[in-house]
């Protein structure tokens, strides 16, 4: 209890969110028993805290806007088509998980960044997520490597690399950032778009009386800054082996817990017959990938240390 209490003071939100954020720095491995939940929130997560203000938000969901007509509707390995609304809330927690990393690179190596976030078409992989970067006496340069950075919910545990993607950034970044399904519509309340423009003109044709109009907009979530953590990152320099996981086995079905590396079409097919699983073999949080080919990381298994960082930041 006590840590879930310092997660909901330092993030200034609810105790289930907090729970949520520490069972699943459990279930994705960063929590263990050579390093438990009170180094974790020390070492790990309290240093790798960032909170995006709503000029913050407002820029990354304008930025959203922009390109939101050239952006292909439907979800990566599937044929589950997005609305536009639902693709936006993407497209911007996406894009905040971005803004995350810059604001990472100010308060840690007091390096600028620019994200490059233009309109127009959107190519299915944006190798380089951070475009120029700039130290404190020096003009805005390209950076020396390609940074991918992936953005997840408070319950993500896996950063999953589809395809050829891996090959194609020197270092991918993994981003948790507090944002609910309701994002957008606290951003709208802030705005004011409800209650000036929505409801009013349910009032004007009379949809709803003024009552009902003042219940509507106060169960509507209201905006808070967004908090994010810097979950952590894999080098693409590094070596990684084929089946690198771990897993617990139960009476039929066998879980993944943890992945380092590639997965290729037919090692789950391989994990069941070296397990001997009668049943199923599913990841741990999501139970199976759109895909069967790319690069898998448990949380866990992401570097993040202060050392690591530092490498990062030299070659940068």
């Amino acid at each position: 209890m006590p840590i879930i209490q310092s997660i909901s003071e330092l993030l200034k939100i609810g105790v289930k969110e907090s729970t949520l954020i520490l069972d699943k720095a459990k279930s994705g491995g960063e929590i263990t028993s050579s390093f438990d939940d009170s180094q974790w929130f020390e070492q790990k997560f309290k240093p790798n805290i960032v909170t995006i203000d709503e000029d913050g938000y407002a820029r990354m969901c304008v930025d959203a806007l922009k390109i939101l007509g050239n952006t292909v509707a439907t979800d990566y390995g599937s044929s589950r088509q997005r609305d536009l609304g639902q693709l936006w809330a993407d497209m911007t927690r996406g894009y905040l998980g971005e803004y995350a990393f810059k604001l990472f690179l100010k308060k840690k190596f007091n390096v600028e960044a620019q994200l490059g976030h233009e309109s127009g078409q959107l190519s299915d992989y944006l190798p380089q997520d951070i475009h120029m970067v700039k130290e404190s006496t020096s003009d805005y340069r390209p950076p020396k490597i390609c940074i991918s950075i992936k953005t997840s919910k408070w319950n993500g545990i896996w950063l999953d690399i589809p395809g050829d993607q891996f090959s194609h950034s020197d270092v991918h970044v993994f981003v948790k950032v507090g944002t609910g399904r309701d994002h957008l519509f606290a951003f709208f309340k802030k705005l004011s778009v409800f209650k000036d423009k929505v409801l009013m003109k349910g009032k004007n044709v009379g949809a709803i009386t003024e009552k009902e109009s003042d219940d509507i907009y106060n169960g509507l979530p209201n905006f808070t800054e967004i908090p994010a953590y810097i979950c952590g990152f894999v080098n693409k320099n590094s070596t990684y082996h084929n089946l690198s996981y771990c897993g617990k086995k139960g009476r039929k079905n066998y879980t993944i817990t943890s992945w380092k590396g590639p997965i290729y079409p037919g090692d789950i097919a391989q994990i069941k017959t070296k397990e001997n699983v009668t049943g199923t073999v599913k990841f741990e949080g999501i139970g199976e990938f759109a895909h069967d080919k790319g690069y898998l990381f448990n949380t866990g298994s992401l570097l993040w240390t202060p050392k690591d960082w530092e490498e990062i930041k030299n070659i940068l």
